[in-house]
């Protein structure tokens, strides 16, 4: 009752506000090209606080039929599987197979109590496709007869709790829960998985989940499993005292079962992936909001054991973030820069090394990132695929289009991307969430 109230109470305000209400939602915007937002040095301005957040979302709905995502000079785009209910994240198996963690936020994640933010941030994920049911399954797909479209779908695994990082070791299948790492036996050419798991650790969840998506991923040798826990906030506004162990990626003894913090300070990483060059750990980090359309910018970053990444004290090494109370001067001064910006509010989310010459040598080694897509930046940012050249395992060079045209001229989304992975042919697949597709990117001359 005491939401609804609230609630009904920001209506009444915004609608006697009558224009100012609404100039309070428009009045900021990115005042730097969103190109100074990439690259290992962006240019950082000075912080742009308004009383209410830029809310600036693209509504977004299904493709039409017979429209597709536009691709890069040289590529094409297909769908691999249609229909699908809002898949998330993908993995490869080692026959080819394509995974799919068909999967959502958990019915109760964000248990703070009514706000205008929250309220309005609500509103905003319904209205981009965010606030659909979760299936909590995993579906496997498979492409017969090379066609590069999947003719087999099976439910492989069904059941668990908002999915989302899934990966094979020593043929053991991992998957990320929002609130644990299970284990399932798998052979080589299964379809469905029956057995019972086995729960290898808990992941913080709780009655305040902000950032439920869980990612995972296995050491080479196998000994180890790495994984992704987001902040529970924004920048520490439940207090400081819930966010212990999150804003991390931890790393697991799958002997001991023993979990330790790997690399901390890192808001929301996803898309952990392994740099085939340096051997090195890299993932996909979403910022902090709210400090205006041009802060701040989302990051890669190689993970080096034991560092700190800034959050929620400071971004990009030493910017001080002054919202957080107590301020930790100690703490600032150790933080680690990142290796390279993904543009201010571009929700990258996935991530994934290019291990193939299918594209090429021009993308060997490099970097595929999935923007879901700002929401609270003007003008937009994200709502694509893009590829970062790599050389001796660094970033190379500015970021190319790969995906693009999920936002038509009319301001609205038809889709929006997600996971990425390379499949058994090297092409390159797109987990689109709200479009409820696969998609499938090759070279022009390629299957």
């Amino acid at each position: 009752m005491k939401r609804l109230v609230g609630a009904i109470a920001i209506l009444l305000f915004l609608a006697a506000a009558g224009v100012t209400g609404l100039f309070l939602f428009q009045r900021e915007s990115a005042t730097v090209p969103i190109e100074q937002g990439y690259g290992p040095s962006p240019t950082l301005p000075g912080p742009n606080r308004t009383l209410i957040p830029t809310v600036n979302a693209a509504p977004a709905s299904a493709w039409p039929d017979g429209v597709t995502p536009k691709v890069g000079d040289g590529l094409k785009v297909e769908a691999f599987a249609r229909g699908l209910d809002h898949p998330r994240w993908l993995h490869v198996l080692p026959n080819g197979d394509v995974l799919v963690a068909e999967s959502n936020e958990p019915a109760e994640h964000d248990d703070t109590g009514f706000s205008l933010k929250h309220w309005i941030a609500g509103l905003v994920m319904k209205q981009v496709g965010a606030k659909v049911e979760s299936a909590n399954r995993i579906t496997l797909l498979r492409d017969a007869d090379g066609n590069g479209v999947a003719e087999l779908r099976t439910i492989f695994l069904k059941g668990l709790n908002s999915p989302f990082g899934m990966t094979l070791s020593n043929g053991i299948f991992y998957v990320a829960n929002t609130d644990s790492i299970m284990a399932y036996p798998y052979k080589d050419g299964e379809t469905e998985i029956t057995a019972p798991g086995e729960k290898i650790v808990d992941l913080p969840a709780g009655p305040i989940n902000h950032h439920w998506t869980k990612d995972v991923i296995a050491s080479p040798d196998g000994k180890k499993l790495y994984a992704t826990v987001g902040s529970n906030s924004n920048v520490g506004e439940n207090g400081l005292e819930v966010e212990g162990d999150r804003a991390r990626v931890i790393e697991i003894d799958l002997a001991t079962r023993q979990i330790r913090p790997f690399a901390t300070g890192l808001r929301n990483p996803n898309g952990l992936s392994w740099q085939p060059q340096s051997g090195e750990l890299w993932v996909a980090v979403n910022e902090r909001d709210e400090l205006g359309s041009d802060l701040v910018p989302d990051y890669m970053t190689s993970l080096k054991d034991g560092a700190f990444y800034g959050w929620p004290y400071s971004y990009f090494g030493q910017h001080v973030d002054g919202r957080v109370k107590p301020q930790d001067p100690d703490m600032v001064a150790k933080a680690t820069m990142p290796d390279y910006a993904l543009g201010p509010h571009t929700a990258s989310l996935g991530l994934t090394f290019n291990t193939s010459n299918l594209f090429g040598k021009a993308y060997v080694g490099g970097a595929f990132v999935g923007q879901h897509g700002s929401w609270n930046r003007r003008p937009r940012s994200g709502y694509k695929v893009i590829y970062v050249p790599f050389t001796d395992g660094k970033p190379s060079g500015p970021p190319r289009d790969i995906l693009t045209g999920f936002v038509g001229a009319d301001g609205k989304a038809m889709g929006r991307p997600v996971g990425v992975a390379i499949d058994l042919k090297g092409a390159l697949l797109v987990a689109d969430d709200v479009g409820n597709t696969i998609w499938r990117v090759t070279p022009a001359a390629a299957q």
